[in-house]
């Protein structure tokens, strides 16, 4: 019998522990939901203002489907964020209702009881009956335990209305926030009710364009090619101009035989190293190479969007952000190269060690090769394409000769 007592009592604590962590993380759920909702909210206004401007599509319709097909595939991240915050309100209101009918229970008997207690009280309320209650004592030792029991009986009756009353204001609480909860529900699911009419109107205007493409399969093919080819020849030149730095670093490395010199990775002196590892070090919370803007393209393959079966490799990540925006220095270190390709893009490479960060599709560049910049350093206006309204920065980085993924390094990319 003891051993079961003290079993209860230990799982009455441990209950007792462990219902504040509950607690804590089904706040911690509801605040990071909220948090991605705003986040793919806020996503999506970007969208519109920086890809869609003017109200109107503007750009090629590879342009307008390549927009669309990011704006669709947040929509979709948005309608199910929602719909996990709705499904969390559901079982969080679903709780609160078996807690309000616990607690009706527990102030009815609560209630019942303290009725009991004040009816056994009144027909006993006379000071003459508690003084004769303890003159009829035996002894003194008896009287002071008599006087000992109606002081607790006193306090016992005290600690029964205070308990009523905070049963009472529970349960009140309980019922103003299930209201609440009741009504956030209902905000959700009339955004969502909205963002689903929105999702079939974007589908439906996607499924225009690429009917419009696909009647020109060729025209949209030789499209692909074209940008392809642009592509490659940028990553080429990208790609040369690395080796070409590390080429001449390393040459002028003295403690570097030239017979023993591997022209794929840098030789860092004492001070080279310790940027590097620095640069390192801010794996995953590197600054945005724009002060403001959001993600058209991540890196790696990716389907294309009116032919899936076609697939396409990003070797960096396309940032659109406001026409005249500078691009800037994700971290310090030193302008090892300018790029320059035919038709007034440009572009800019800054080694941090052995990193090597690329910023191109410039029309202004304000640095020159040998430069030492600061982190967030202007280097460059943001090229401001007049056909299509944007204003997209492409974005790569790399370590030694070896692509990196941006996404990994520059925080929230």
């Amino acid at each position: 019998m003891a051993n079961n007592t003290v079993r209860f009592i230990v799982l009455i604590c441990f209950l007792a522990l462990l219902m504040p962590g509950q607690l804590y993380a089904q706040s911690t759920e509801q605040k990071d939901l909220e948090a991605k909702r705003e986040k793919l909210q806020n996503e999506i206004r970007e969208i519109n203002r920086l890809l869609f401007s003017e109200k109107k599509y503007r750009g090629s319709v590879l342009d307008q489907i390549a927009a669309l097909d990011k704006k669709i595939h947040v929509r979709q991240n948005l309608i199910s964020v929602t719909n996990q915050q709705s499904n969390y309100l559901t079982r969080k209101i679903n709780l609160n209702i078996k807690k309000i009918g616990d607690l009706r229970d527990e102030l009815k008997v609560l209630k019942n009881e303290y009725a009991v207690i004040i009816e056994k009280s009144y027909q006993k309320r006379s000071q003459q009956s508690k003084l004769m209650f303890l003159l009829s004592s035996k002894n003194f030792f008896e009287a002071f335990k008599r006087f000992q029991y109606m002081k607790q009986y006193t306090q016992y009756r005290k600690d029964q209305g205070v308990e009523i009353i905070s049963k009472t204001d529970e349960l009140a609480r309980l019922n103003k926030d299930l209201n609440e909860e009741r009504k956030v529900k209902e905000v959700l699911l009339v955004q969502n009710r909205k963002a689903r009419k929105t999702l079939v109107e974007e589908n439906k205007i996607q499924k225009e364009l690429l009917a419009t493409l696909k009647a020109n399969e060729s025209n949209y093919l030789a499209q692909i090619e074209e940008k392809e080819k642009e592509a490659k020849k940028i990553d080429r030149q990208i790609e040369k101009l690395i080796r070409a730095a590390i080429a001449e670093a390393n040459e002028k490395n003295t403690d570097i035989k030239a017979s023993s010199a591997d022209n794929s990775r840098f030789y860092l002196t004492p001070e080279a190293a310790i940027i590097a590892n620095n640069f390192t070090a801010n794996k995953g919370s590197l600054i945005w190479p724009v002060e403001k803007g959001i993600k058209s393209q991540g890196f790696g393959v990716y389907s294309d969007a009116v032919y899936p079966g076609i697939k396409h490799e990003s070797n960096g990540v396309i940032i659109a952000t406001d026409k005249g925006t500078r691009a800037r220095a994700i971290f310090k270190g030193e302008v090892i190269a300018i790029l320059s390709i035919p038709g007034g893009k440009k572009g800019v490479q800054i080694k941090h060690g052995n990193f090597i960060s690329t910023y191109f599709n410039l029309s202004v560049i304000f640095v020159n090769k040998g430069d030492e910049v600061d982190l967030k350093q202007e280097i460059g206006t943001i090229f401001t394409n007049q056909d299509s309204g944007q204003t997209l920065l492409k974005f790569y980085l790399f370590e030694d000769t070896n692509r990196l993924n941006p996404e990994e390094w520059v925080y929230q990319l």
